[in-house]
C-alpha cells in the first residue's frame, strides 16, 4: 500500500507550489487539492507556456495523472468552468483529467457579494480578502447551511440554492450593501450543468482505493502554513487548515496514510494583503526584490509585500507540518545582492525569543544574521557542486537550523529550471 505525500507552502502563500507540484507530478498517479478555492493561484511554466491553476490541481498538464478536487475545497462553478476552458484551449479535455468530490462545498455568487460587503464594513480593519467568497463559503460549511457538489444531483437542488441565496440576501441587506444578488444565477446554473459532466466521487473512498491499489498520490496545499486558520497570524489568515493536518479531513484519509511532506519556501519572504510581516522591507531593497521576483499576485495582480527570510516563522511551520524535505524557490532572485539577511530571532519588549509568538504586532523586531551575497547568476546551474560557495553556505545554514534537507532548489520559473539534489 502506498502512502500519500504532501506539498505545502511554509510561508504566507505564493511560495511556488504550482511549479513544484508540476515538477513532482510526473512521479505520481494522482494530484489532489485538499483545501482552499479560487483564491489560490498556482503558476505553471512549461514549454514556453504559462497557466495559472486556481481550483484545478497543478498536475493537470502531466500525462497520465488524475487530478482530484477534494471535499475540503470550496468550488466556484463559474470560475471553474472558465478555468477548464483555458485548459481545453491548450489541447486537453479537463473532464478526462479531473474528478470532483461530491462533498466539496459550492461558492454561490452571493458568497462573493458577502465577501465584498464584509470587507467594506470592516473599514480600516480589513483582512485583505481576495473577494472570491472563500470565507463566507467556509462559514456556511461550519454553520451547516452550505451547498455541496453532490446536491446538484438532487431533484430539489434549485430550491436548496434559493434557500441559501435568500439567507445571504438578508445578510447583505443588514450590511446595507447595494447589489443585484440574481445577476449571475443563470451563469451559475449553466456552470453547474458543466460540472455534472465530470466524474463526481466519494473522495474518501476514491483516494484510499488508489493508495490500497498501490497508486501514488500527492496532495497539494493552497495558500501557506502561516495563513492557517488555527496557527497562522490570526485574524489575518485564510478560512481553512493550510497545514499538513488539513489533508486528512480535506481528502478523507487517516494520519497514518501520510508519507513524505515537502515544505516549500522562497529564499526570501512575501505576503499579500493585510497582516503581520516581521521582516517586511519598506526600502529600495524591498522594491528591488519585488521587481526582480515579479512579486504580483497570480490571481489578484496585487503587489506582494517583500522582506528577508524569516527563520523563526519557517522553523515554526516545519514543526507544525512535520516536513521531511525542504524546497527552496526563487533563489536566483537574490543573485545581485551584496548582503543577504535571515531573521534568526525576534526582539519583543527587549527580550530575544526564537519561537513564534501568540500575537505578532509592532513590538516584534527581527534579529538578523547577515550573509555575503553570491553575486553570480545561478539560473543555469543543474549540479549542486557548481553553486557559488556563498550560496551553499546560505543553504547549509537553513538546513542546520531547520533540521531538514533542502532537496529541491528552483533557479527559474520553468519546470526545467529545477535542481533535485
Amino acid at each position: 500500500m502506498k502512502k500519500l505525500d504532501v506539498v505545502l507552502g511554509l510561508q504566507w502563500g505564493d511560495e511556488g507550489k504550482g511549479k513544484v507540484v508540476d515538477v513532482l507530478a510526473g512521479r505520481y498517479d494522482g494530484v489532489a487539492r485538499f483545501q482552499g478555492g479560487p483564491n489560490a493561484g498556482h503558476s505553471l511554466y512549461f514549454e514556453g507556456k504559462h497557466f495559472v491553476a486556481r481550483s484545478i490541481p497543478s498536475g493537470i498538464f502531466r500525462e497520465g495523472s488524475i487530478n482530484i478536487i477534494g471535499n475540503g475545497v470550496v468550488l466556484d462553478p463559474i470560475e471553474f468552468q472558465e478555468e477548464c476552458g483555458k485548459v481545453a484551449a491548450m489541447g486537453l479535455n479537463p473532464q478526462e483529467k479531473i474528478v470532483i468530490s461530491k462533498k466539496a462545498n459550492l461558492i454561490l455568487p452571493t458568497h462573493r457579494l458577502l465577501d465584498a460587503a464584509n470587507e467594506a464594513a470592516a473599514g480600516k480593519g480589513k483582512i485583505g480578502s481576495t473577494l472570491k467568497g472563500i470565507g463566507p463559503t467556509y462559514t456556511d460549511k461550519i454553520s451547516r447551511h452550505a451547498l455541496r457538489v453532490g446536491d446538484a444531483l438532487a431533484p430539489d437542488f434549485k430550491a436548496r440554492y434559493e434557500k441559501l441565496q435568500n439567507r445571504h440576501i438578508k445578510e447583505l441587506q443588514n450590511l446595507g450593501f447595494e447589489c443585484d444578488p440574481h445577476a449571475e444565477d443563470e451563469a451559475w446554473f449553466a456552470a453547474m450543468e458543466f460540472i455534472k459532466g465530470f466524474k463526481l466521487v466519494d473522495c474518501e473512498y476514491y483516494v484510499n482505493d488508489m493508495l490500497a491499489n498501490d497508486k501514488s498520490v500527492i496532495a497539494e496545499g493552497a495558500q501557506g502554513s502561516m495563513l492557517d486558520i488555527d496557527f497562522g497570524t490570526y485574524p489575518f489568515v485564510t478560512s481553512s487548515n493550510t497545514t499538513v493536518g488539513g489533508c486528512c479531513p480535506g481528502l478523507g484519509i487517516a494520519p497514518t496514510k501520510v508519507g513524505s511532506v515537502y515544505g516549500i519556501f522562497k529564499a526570501y519572504c512575501t505576503r499579500v494583503g493585510s497582516g503581520p510581516f516581521p521582516t517586511e522591507l519598506f526600502d529600495e531593497t524591498g522594491e528591488e526584490i519585488r521587481q526582480l521576483g515579479h512579486e504580483f499576485g497570480a490571481v489578484t495582480g496585487r503587489p506582494r509585500r517583500c522582506g528577508w527570510l524569516d527563520l523563526v516563522a519557517l522553523k515554526y511551520a516545519v514543526m507544525l507540518d512535520g516536513v521531511t524535505d525542504l524546497i527552496m524557490m526563487k533563489a536566483d532572485i537574490l543573485n545581485t545582492f551584496d548582503t543577504i539577511k535571515i531573521a534568526v530571532a525576534y526582539k519583543i519588549n527587549g527580550e530575544i525569543v526564537d519561537h513564534f509568538p501568540f500575537e505578532v504586532d509592532d513590538n516584534v523586531e527581527p534579529v538578523y544574521k547577515e550573509f555575503k551575497g553570491w553575486k553570480k547568476d545561478i539560473c543555469a546551474v543543474r549540479d549542486y557542486n557548481e553553486f557559488p560557495q556563498e550560496f551553499k553556505d546560505y543553504v547549509a545554514f537553513i538546513e542546520k537550523e531547520t533540521g531538514c534537507p533542502i532537496s529541491i532548489i528552483s533557479v527559474g520559473p520553468d519546470r526545467d529550471e529545477t535542481l533535485v539534489r
